[in-house]
């Protein structure tokens, strides 16, 4: 038996051709998915599918955004039954690999700590005390 769908939202179109009351959102779970859409023409093709009933809810919003409605003609979609739209975490960048070191690397630090200590062995031979 196919599970009943359960109310989850609403959104408000209220400039355009198809303004009017509130268009229900529903949600659906499947055995491996949950699918959240309209039951009103024309806004039923667009459908958010997820895991859990929050990626629905977000994947029902990109979706939504993508059908060309500009935000100020509809208000929402508002989410009932503590449904938060949860986003895809944004992919990590890459690890820049850490550089090896060289054996030029450590002989030119060398050089460098001799020529600080260069300055004072001129200053003793010159006769100055430290």
């Amino acid at each position: 038996m196919a599970n009943l769908p359960e109310y989850v939202g609403n959104v408000h179109i209220f400039l355009g051709p198809y303004r009017g009351n509130p268009i229900s959102l529903y949600m659906r779970a499947d055995e491996k998915d949950y699918r959240i859409a309209p039951n009103v023409y024309p806004w039923n093709s667009v459908i958010g599918q997820g895991e859990t009933p929050n990626k629905a809810a977000a994947d029902f919003e990109e979706k939504w955004k993508a059908r060309g409605l500009s935000p100020d003609m509809y208000s929402g979609p508002h989410w009932e039954g503590g449904i938060k739209p949860e986003k895809p975490a944004p992919p990590k960048p890459a690890a820049a690999p850490k550089p090896a070191a060289s054996p030029a690397v450590t002989t030119a630090a060398a050089p460098a700590a001799t020529s600080a200590e260069a300055p004072a062995d001129a200053a003793k031979s010159c006769g100055e005390s430290s």
